[in-house]
């Protein structure tokens, strides 16, 4: 520990002090605007999510079963629209594709006041998932393309504390709100929110466009998965999709669970303790990534993760369930934006677009199937036993990212 600390150090010294200062510099005006962008996003996204479905049962008398689909049919809209813009950005560019994403943001947003028939709110909400997906790849391949390689886990950790305060802050908001304004007023706010981020984008300054190579330019105009999908981040998007989808459970039954247990005040203070040990351990876990390579940060992060969720299914006092959620957030918050940057990394900057989208469809995937698939086993092993099954899927994850990737990735 004593060497890591030194040579952790030794950058910050270097940093400070080398001619290669603004070569190596994170905290540029463009990382600060995207990453600000991307936390209007996710703010929108989850303050929705928590106050769309009372919306939908409160407005159109819609059944309990309709309501989620309401809320969840925002997962598909993100696939279909991160798909489609890992493709678009390999040839328009992060920059451009960012501006047309942000006018249809605002546009959809606007779309909830015209929403007058539950069949159009769902249309809304599949539209909405769409610009969140076109919008939040945009962000993140920007970030990609303008962040220094030799940093670039520590920086893809720092953007993604955009979406971490954004979970921490977005539902509490839209309880808030739900509770002192109508729907009318929350619809306002997220599309002024909205706004925001389309004024913000135009201070975005574009990547340097790379030329695509001359094989890349011969299937350009006719279908083929490469065009779609980055298939050497697959493998470690494959990891990510099963962490997600194990750990999808915490927040959708996490009301049901702790009620069970009697423990409803300690559920909060969980998300609470659960952002803050992601926000203070990200910065050191990226910077770590970069100095000692993947392996010296994932296995730890798999088996925290692990060690988390067995004891979340054990908790049977509040001080246990507060200890899974710091644990939760240290090793599933820091393995999301190491997989990140792995997915990045196993590619050349022209495809990061791809590279970005193959990630997180493959993690919203995961995240988006997992409540539903796993709720079916509720009523045979109950949400302990559900728990306890994840912790175990989680550690099943680590002999397979030694098969996948580990084996394989570079040391430093």
């Amino acid at each position: 520990m004593n060497e890591i600390a030194l040579r952790l150090l030794d950058r910050l010294l270097m940093d400070q002090n080398s001619g290669n200062m603004n070569q190596d510099k994170l905290w540029t005006k463009n990382f600060i605007i995207v990453s600000f962008i991307n936390f209007l996003v996710f703010l929108i996204h989850l303050l929705l999510m928590v106050s769309i479905a009372s919306y939908a049962i409160e407005r159109f008398q819609a059944a309990v079963s309709t309501a989620g689909l309401v809320a969840s049919i925002f997962i598909i809209g993100a696939l279909i629209g991160r798909f489609s813009a890992g493709r678009v950005i390999s040839d328009l560019g992060s920059k451009s594709v960012l501006g047309f994403g942000a006018i249809f943001f605002v546009v959809v947003l606007v779309l909830y006041f015209m929403a007058v028939s539950l069949p159009l709110l769902i249309l809304v909400r599949l539209l909405h998932g769409m610009a969140h997906g076109v919008v939040s790849t945009a962000t993140g391949t920007i970030v990609a393309q303008t962040l220094p390689q030799r940093r670039r886990g520590e920086g893809i950790g720092y953007y993604g504390l955009s979406i971490v305060m954004a979970s921490a802050i977005g539902p509490f908001i839209g309880i808030l709100l739900i509770q002192l304004v109508d729907f009318k007023t929350v619809f306002l706010f997220t599309a002024l929110l909205a706004a925001a981020s389309l004024g913000i984008s135009f201070l975005v300054q574009a990547p340097a466009q790379l030329a695509p190579q001359e094989e890349e330019g011969k299937k350009v105009h006719r279908f083929h998965l490469s065009n779609f999908f980055e298939f050497k981040s697959i493998p470690i998007s494959v990891i990510a999709l099963i962490v997600g989808f194990s750990c999808s459970v915490i927040i959708a039954f996490i009301s049901i669970y702790t009620r069970e247990l009697r423990l409803e005040k300690a559920a909060g203070l969980y998300f609470v303790v659960s952002a803050v040990a992601t926000l203070v351990t990200r910065p050191i876990a990226g910077r770590l990534l970069d100095i000692r390579g993947d392996n010296f940060v994932v296995y730890p992060c798999l088996l925290i993760y692990a060690l988390g969720m067995f004891l979340f299914s054990q908790a049977n006092h509040g001080i246990f369930l507060v200890l899974a959620g710091a644990l939760v957030g240290i090793g599933y918050g820091n393995f999301m934006s190491s997989a990140q940057t792995i997915a990045l990394s196993a590619t050349i900057p022209r495809r990061f677009g791809l590279a970005t989208a193959t990630y997180y469809v493959f993690l919203d995937f995961g995240i988006g199937v997992g409540p539903y698939l796993l709720g079916l086993l509720v009523p045979y092993t109950g949400y302990r036993g559900l728990y306890v099954t994840m912790a175990i899927l989680a550690l099943a994850t680590v002999p397979l990212y030694y098969l996948l990737h580990g084996k394989k990735a570079p040391g430093k």
